[in-house]
């Protein structure tokens, strides 16, 4: 007799709330600006000036999508003296990307392979 394998048991499906603050966290994700924003921090803590400069952006445009970021709990802000240092507030943000990075170069890898 074959032995069944043990399921874990089924979650409760997500509320309303629950599914709108995952659509916001996504939404916020998708928008190559804001991502370049969360792979700079990614590296380690910012000022807003250092991310203007880095991302090749405007003042008003990294400020509006930090906004965003921050909305969203992903970033968070600080100030010290005249600067406003940004970090990373939610460490699932890096896990994400490196999961999401991490199947891109798996299928690119299959891809290289089929035409190869």
């Amino acid at each position: 007799m074959a032995k069944r394998k043990a399921t874990a048991p089924a979650k409760p499906p997500l509320t309303d709330m629950a599914l709108n603050l995952i659509a916001l966290r996504f939404r916020a994700l998708a928008e190559p600006m804001r991502l370049r924003l969360l792979n700079l921090l990614m590296q380690g803590e910012r000022t807003v000036g250092q991310l203007v400069t880095e991302s090749g952006s405007g003042q008003a445009n990294v400020s509006k999508h930090l906004a965003v970021l921050r909305e969203a709990g992903m970033v968070g802000m600080r100030k010290e003296g005249l600067s406003t240092w940004c970090f990373i507030a939610d460490p699932m943000v890096n896990e994400l990307c490196e999961m999401m990075c991490q199947r891109l170069r798996e299928e690119m890898e299959s891809k290289a392979k089929a035409l190869s």
